[in-house]
C-alpha cells in the first residue's frame, strides 16, 4: 500500500515537473527569455501557486453547501437560499490531505527552481 502511494506521488511530481517545464519553455519562447530564466521563473511561480492553493484548501471552513433552492435572499444578498451542513470527518480529512499534497508539490517545484537558478548561488 505504501509502495503504491509513493508510486502515485512520484508520478504526480514528475507530471508537475513536466507541465512546468513545458509551460515555462513555451512562455519563455513567446516572451524572448532565456531557457534558464524561463525555467527558473516557471518553477518559482508554479511552486508558489501550488503552495498558496494548498493554504486555501486547508483553510476551508467546516460548513458545506447542502443544496441550493429557489427563493429567499442569502446572507450576502444573492437571490436564492442555501442550506448549509457540517462537513463530515472524511471531508475534513480530505481537505487536509489535499492541502498537504499541494504544499509538498509546491515545495518540490520551488526547490527545483532554487537549484537551477543561475543568478544566485546556494554555496
Amino acid at each position: 500500500m505504501l509502495a503504491a502511494a509513493l508510486r502515485r506521488l512520484a508520478i504526480l511530481i514528475l507530471a508537475a515537473i513536466g507541465l512546468t517545464v513545458l509551460g515555462s519553455l513555451v512562455l519563455g519562447a513567446l516572451l524572448g527569455a532565456s531557457v534558464d530564466r524561463a525555467l527558473t521563473l516557471g518553477f518559482y511561480l508554479a511552486g508558489c501557486f501550488l503552495m498558496i492553493t494548498g493554504f486555501f484548501v486547508a483553510n476551508r471552513g467546516p460548513a458545506r453547501v447542502k443544496s441550493e433552492g429557489e427563493g429567499g435572499v442569502t446572507v450576502f444578498g444573492y437571490v436564492g437560499s442555501r442550506r448549509i451542513r457540517w462537513a463530515t470527518l472524511g471531508e475534513q480529512n480530505e481537505s487536509i490531505n489535499s492541502s498537504a499534497v499541494f504544499i509538498a508539490l509546491g515545495v518540490v517545484l520551488v526547490t527545483i527552481g532554487l537549484l537551477i537558478d543561475t543568478r544566485h548561488s546556494l554555496f
